[in-house]
């Protein structure tokens, strides 16, 4: 197996930080006085925070696209596309994206973009806010090779936020069955919204079952949990704790940033 995710990371437990982008043109909260301009100039005043930081990598994502959809308005990849091309000259870290909730838009935007990686739910049956969720691992697969991206680390997240899964399997045997049927790169264990912790007792039981797999901490890690929450994951994923005022709506927090990193450094010893 192509060890993608030591390829892009090394022996490190990354901290991949989110860029989230405003809301993008044609979804409901895009605010069209400040336009493309306005979520580029954003999204770079939170990337060259992060990167001061320290972090490991940055993730660009579509979170202000609520209502989320299930397959995106193709302006909402474009335009994604187009803010990163213009930072693209600013990114010093490995980075990754993710067009919720819609794998094969964020497989597309990863080839077009140069991204190392991607976040998705590829796996699993759910009950969710946006109607039935099917998962359809075959596809982006497939859209990965076809779009001659072979090095592109899938990582998959098998416990969705705003959903239930309908699979009456434990979170730790879905994620097993996931990686033995497709291969992902790392495993993602998330809490059941945006800025809500997975529960460590589920973190733990992913982990034990897949000694060999990265898996990682995807929502919810604070300040006062990062430490031993890299004890046991193999690298977290965090956006919200490093927001002003930790909501996850708000600019990136150099000052927090820095801190959560300081902590992180101190779990690791990096």
């Amino acid at each position: 197996m192509d060890n993608r995710f030591k390829r892009i990371f090394g022996d490190r437990k990354p901290v991949i930080a989110m860029v989230h982008f405003d809301a993008l043109p044609g979804a409901p909260l895009y605010d069209p006085a400040g336009g493309i301009e306005a979520i580029v100039a954003h999204a770079r005043r939170d990337l060259l925070a992060l990167q001061a930081a320290g972090v490991d990598a940055v993730m660009f994502g579509n979170e202000n696209d609520r209502p989320y959809e299930l397959e995106v308005d193709v302006a909402s990849t474009a335009t994604m596309g187009y803010a990163i091309g213009r930072l693209r000259d600013l990114i010093e870290k490995p980075f990754g994206v993710n067009v919720l909730w819609d794998p094969n838009a964020t497989v597309a935007l990863a080839a077009a973009s140069g991204a190392a990686f991607v976040r998705e739910i590829f796996t699993g049956y759910y009950a969710s806010d946006m109607g039935p969720w099917t998962g359809r691992a075959a596809e982006p697969q497939r859209l990965r090779q076809r779009l001659h991206r072979p090095d592109l680390a899938l990582l998959y997240n098998v416990s969705a936020e705003f959903a239930y899964s309908l699979d009456r399997r434990g979170v730790a045997d879905r994620a097993r069955s996931a990686v033995f049927s497709s291969v992902p790169d790392a495993i993602l264990v998330s809490g059941t919204i945006t800025g809500e912790a997975a529960p460590m007792a589920e973190l733990e039981a992913v982990k034990r079952a897949l000694p060999g797999t990265p898996v990682l901490a995807n929502t919810g890690v604070r300040h006062d949990t990062v430490q031993d929450t890299l004890k046991l994951a193999d690298g977290v994923i965090v956006g919200s704790s490093l927001k002003v005022d930790g909501n996850t709506w708000n600019p990136v927090d150099p000052a927090r940033a820095a801190e959560f990193m300081r902590l992180a450094r101190l779990a690791t010893g990096g």
